[in-house]
């Protein structure tokens, strides 16, 4: 026999309190993400009008009604904030508080299941979106709360652990930027004109088919371009240990380079440019590529970008950067570091993932026993 269904609107009532006495200021602003966590503004907020944004304390949830159906909810546990009054804020009721764990439910909202009920629920809408009333109209099984917070306290443990690694990468993070920081201040910078080469082997035999554009996030990516792979003769050879970038920096305001760090060589656009080390038990070009993608050399490389109609950063740019190149082995332990680096921001992406997946699981499970 099933659990009877209970409508949602029985057990939350609305979160409706504003800044109108604008108490609070810019710094308590947060959005709320797809990934259900709340996030401070991309934006500049400075000089917005406080008065509307809705006042969040722990306890309420709070969700985008527009983008609902993408996961965009989150459960306020870190203190007061305020949200743009476009966000729906809700919280439990005293019956509600009775019947149903607050995390249990965030982690039934949380599910593919429910998003795609919001998805259904909002067609046909020209604007979809889910607001407190639709909320409201939910019918939900509801297990006894002491059967939801025995599934709560695995999801919870599994967060935890989480949290606990996202902060030893963040640690390493720190750990590489400061190495990279100290050397800068304290060793003699050298231009890098001397370090490297630029490379114009074209693809001309149009044997390697590998096709990729170099991203802003400092990688290769697949193009997406609609390209002819039975004529890519024009396009530049980027061999493993090699760096090619894009000369314009107008659009993203940054330089877009990738290292190539595959076991095979690669093509790209023929407007960009590649270089690769002299020596390479001189000067290691993962080495370079750390100092390359720090937000720092993005404002130098915007600094120094030339031209009115199309603001450019050269190879003579490239040439001109200067860096501190410390003994081989220096170079090659930073590079390990930020290696070690990447691969366990990996496993914390994939860790975050599993977390995800595990909410229809855990709720499946607290419905089923």
């Amino acid at each position: 026999m099933g659990l009877k269904k209970y409508k949602l609107g029985e057990y939350i009532e609305r979160s409706t309190a504003n800044n109108h006495s604008l108490k609070y200021k810019e710094d308590l602003i947060v959005g709320v993400t797809s990934e259900g966590v709340f996030s401070l503004p991309k934006g500049n907020v400075q000089g917005v009008d406080l008065k509307p944004y809705k006042i969040v304390n722990n306890g309420d949830f709070v969700y985008n009604p527009s983008r609902f159906d993408l996961g965009s909810i989150a459960y306020r546990t870190e203190g007061l904030c305020i949200v743009s009054h476009l966000y729906q804020i809700f919280h439990l009721n005293e019956k509600g508080k009775e019947m149903i764990d607050p995390i249990w439910l965030f982690i039934y909202l949380r599910r593919n299941e429910f998003r795609r009920e919001v998805s259904f629920r909002n067609f046909g809408s020209q604007r979809p979106e889910f607001n407190f009333n639709d909320l409201s109209d939910i019918e939900l099984p509801l297990p006894s709360i002491e059967q939801q917070r025995k599934y709560v306290d695995v999801y919870l443990a599994l967060q935890n652990n989480l949290a606990a690694y996202q902060s030893k990468v963040e640690e390493l993070k720190l750990v590489c930027d400061g190495y990279i920081e100290e050397l800068r201040r304290r060793s003699p910078c050298e231009k890098i004109a001397e370090y490297i080469i630029e490379s114009n082997t074209k693809n001309s035999d149009n044997k390697i088919k590998e096709v990729r554009s170099v991203s802003v996030t400092k990688e290769f990516k697949l193009t997406n371009a609609k390209v002819n792979k039975n004529e890519l003769r024009n396009y530049l050879i980027v061999r493993p240990k090699e760096i090619a970038f894009v000369q314009t920096t107008g659009n993203e305001k940054v330089l877009a380079f990738a290292y190539n760090d595959y076991d095979y060589p690669v093509v790209v656009s023929s407007v960009d440019k590649v270089f690769g080390s002299k020596d390479e038990d001189t000067l290691d070009l993962q080495y370079l590529s750390l100092f390359l993608s720090r937000k720092e050399f993005d404002r130098y490389a915007r600094f120094n970008s030339w031209g009115s109609a199309r603001e450019v950063f050269t190879m003579d740019d490239m040439n001109d950067v200067e860096i501190p190149i410390p003994d081989i082995s220096v170079q090659r332990e930073i590079v390990n570091i930020h290696k070690c680096y990447i691969e366990r921001q990996r496993i914390a992406e994939a860790l975050k993932e599993q977390l995800k997946n595990i909410c229809p699981v855990l709720i499946r499970g607290s419905l089923s026993e």
